[in-house]
């Protein structure tokens, strides 16, 4: 791993370097093919996709229910009770994040309030792939379910082995309504824009590759999406008081996931960062996901070696890490100080894949600096809240004067009017 160990000044322009996200016009493009054809052509244009990018032929996209209800009988004891330990934690994490509505009707003759509606229906994208992710299928289902959605629709690319039955299970268990074999951009599309067999959703969530983040991002607008998500992070503060062995393995656990993944250590202590850096270099060597964690180590990943600890927490707040570990003794004292972060692990047995999996706490974070102003994946996400107000003739009588103020103010004469046609004998 690069070390740095720069004033804190030069090292906040260092890692805004690591964190910047760059446009692929070549793939923009591309995608606004993609989702412009299957938008026009529905299951004819997927039907193509599907042949050329994931070369399967299909007969149909839905996933039969005795496919879903084998798979659920094949996962290995073991699987199920941890997916069960999951979904019971997550559950139970989730539901203290339940909104209600409000009234207020302090002033006789004026109801103001707010209520909450759910979405009707959810889009899940599930990755397929170098990895199956039966954890964010979880993840993703069961906050939108304790939300009151009805239906959630998931979509994972089709494998000429079969889709994992690690996957089709989750789903099951977490609530998902029906699986559609399609991915890429243009699952993204049917979704969004509705085809003869997929229906269209009102909100799109879940990781993918860059022509699905694209798709997203590309598709918002027409319906809601979850984020753009980037590459997984992980950044973890820490001095010798941690064991270099677990910082190491901490570090690696993100780095596997991608190329571009970013794994990053603030530290006070040169020694303590030479220390690590080797260790990493020796656990890289058995890693069976090792060329992808390699190249995001040597490539995307760095030490930094800050002159005090608040110097360390203010270059971390300028990172803003999807995840963040605290290593220092006495580790919940500083949590204060962590102002930007998706997810923070505070102390040595809050290992980050603890989160990733049975914590309850959501994984699917901001990432790529985007931990500045947003926040993780929650119950929040599946709600819209709608606002109503009801006032009495007094009462709007009372506020005419300011309503017509500032509507004559703002050149609106027919906002004005509006209100004056209640009381044409009074003006």
């Amino acid at each position: 791993m690069k070390i740095y160990q720069k004033p804190l000044a030069e090292m906040k322009k260092i890692v805004a370097d690591y964190t910047q996200q760059t446009t692929d016009l070549k793939i923009e493009q591309t995608v606004a093919d993609i989702i412009s054809n299957a938008r026009q052509n529905g299951d004819q244009a997927l039907w193509q996709y599907e042949k050329k990018f994931d070369k399967v032929d299909l007969t149909t996209f839905q996933v039969p229910q005795a496919k879903i209800d084998a798979a659920v009988k094949q996962i290995s004891p073991d699987l199920r009770a941890a997916l069960e330990l999951a979904k019971r934690n997550i559950t139970s994490f989730h539901q203290m994040e339940v909104e209600q509505g409000f009234v207020d009707a302090a002033v006789p003759g004026i109801i103001c309030g707010q209520k909450l509606t759910p979405l009707k229906r959810v889009g899940l994208y599930v990755p397929g792939g170098t990895a199956a992710y039966p954890s964010t299928i979880m993840m993703s289902t069961i906050p939108a379910k304790i939300a009151g959605v009805k239906e959630i629709v998931m979509v994972t690319p089709p494998q000429k082995e079969g889709i994992s039955p690690a996957v089709l299970a989750a789903a099951q268990m977490a609530g998902v309504s029906t699986i559609y074999q399609i991915g890429g951009a243009q699952a993204v599309a049917a979704l969004a824009y509705g085809t003869e067999s997929i229906p269209k959703v009102d909100k799109i969530i879940g990781p993918g590759n860059i022509f699905v983040a694209t798709a997203k991002k590309q598709v918002f607008g027409k319906v809601s999406i979850d984020m753009v998500a980037g590459p997984s992070e992980i950044g973890i503060l820490a001095n010798d008081s941690a064991n270099v062995s677990e910082i190491a393995a901490d570090l690696l656990s993100q780095a596997e996931h991608d190329k571009r993944a970013r794994a990053m250590l603030i530290t006070n202590q040169l020694s303590f960062a030479k220390a690590v850096d080797q260790e990493v270099q020796k656990q890289l060597a058995t890693l069976p996901r090792k060329e992808i964690a390699e190249a995001s180590i040597n490539n995307r990943s760095f030490i930094a070696v800050m002159d005090s600890i608040p110097d360390m927490f203010e270059l971390m707040n300028e990172v803003a890490p999807e995840h963040l570990e605290i290593q220092l003794p006495n580790a919940s004292q500083y949590l204060g100080a962590m102002k930007n972060a998706g997810s923070v692990f505070l102390g040595r047995y809050a290992s980050e894949p603890l989160g990733d999996y049975v914590a309850g706490p959501n994984h699917i974070l901001p990432t790529g600096g985007t931990a500045k102003f947003s926040s993780p994946l929650g119950v929040y996400d599946f709600v819209k809240r709608t606002q109503f107000t009801q006032f009495d003739r007094s009462s709007l009588r009372a506020d005419l004067k300011a309503i017509t103020t500032l509507a004559r103010t703002e050149g609106l004469e027919a906002h004005a009017r509006a209100v004056e046609a209640r009381f044409p004998k009074e003006v």
